[in-house]
């Protein structure tokens, strides 16, 4: 196989992991972009010793643990709004968690992509997994048709702290739910049983209002194209816990982030 059919086998899930750390499609896939430019430039920058993947991962991490300079205002290669640095909001820790947890690397695989080793990467999973279990407590609105599978995820949300408000198994009950309900994160299948989708329903509940939504889909690489406005966040089945874990964290790590530094209009 050659280098450029191991790059797109790998690429989808590549994607996902840089959106899962920036909180949106466009700044996770210019990170990836500058990877992939910094290979076309310089073929021997991936480090292939544990694999084509770990190396992709490897590549990224370094391409994006160096773009701390971004703070410089001359440097203006991948553009990202102030909250979405890297400075602010994705430490260390947070990206051995999603290696772990989100992308199902091994601890050894793990220190290889950060430069570390097995302990430095424990101790950050550990770290990140306190943070990430002081959260916010939030409601949360489950649209998933299939019963046992909602019944994982509403088991899976409770373990976690936060409530689960409903489960919508149909476009119609998801909107009727979170409307009434205004969950603080959604959970969302794409596909339904009845036909009708979770993402046109989601996208019709953020135009009245914010939440964050993570996306959960047997078919993850066809919301990986590049080609149309893709989740953020998103979860292949079938799942492991600990892999929703660390996305419903993340997507509530951006969303109270942004909050916190959306400027307060002056008292009347």
């Amino acid at each position: 196989m050659s280098r450029s059919q191991l790059v797109a086998e790998h690429l989808p899930l590549l994607r996902r992991y840089a959106r899962a750390l920036t909180g949106s499609q466009a700044s996770g896939d210019a990170y990836v972009a500058a990877m992939l430019e910094a290979m076309l430039g310089d073929p021997s920058v991936l480090d292939e010793s544990r694999g084509p993947r770990a190396g992709l991962f490897r590549l990224f991490t370094q391409i994006w643990n160096s773009v701390s300079v971004n703070d410089d205002a001359e440097v203006t290669t991948l553009p990202m709004p102030p909250e979405r640095r890297l400075s602010n909001i994705t430490p260390l820790p947070r990206q051995a968690f999603l290696l772990l947890s989100l992308e199902g690397f091994s601890e050894e695989e793990v220190a290889f992509i950060l430069g570390t080793d097995v302990a430095e990467t424990r101790r950050l999973a550990d770290a990140a997994g306190r943070e990430m279990a002081a959260e916010i407590a939030t409601d949360v609105l489950i649209i998933e048709d299939e019963t046992f599978i909602a019944m994982d995820l509403e088991s899976l949300v409770k373990n976690l702290g936060h409530n689960v408000v409903g489960v919508a198994r149909t476009h119609a009950d998801a909107v009727a739910l979170a409307k009434n309900r205004r969950p603080g994160l959604i959970l969302a299948d794409i596909q339904l049983a009845d036909g009708s989708s979770g993402l046109d329903a989601v996208n019709e509940l953020l135009r009245t209002f914010e939440v964050p939504v993570v996306f959960i889909t047997a078919y993850p690489e066809r919301f990986l194209t590049g080609e149309r406005p893709e989740p953020a966040f998103l979860i292949s089945k079938p799942f492991q816990p600990a892999m929703v874990s660390a996305v419903a964290s993340q997507a509530l790590f951006f969303q109270r982030n942004s909050r916190n530094r959306t400027p307060k209009a002056p008292a009347a």
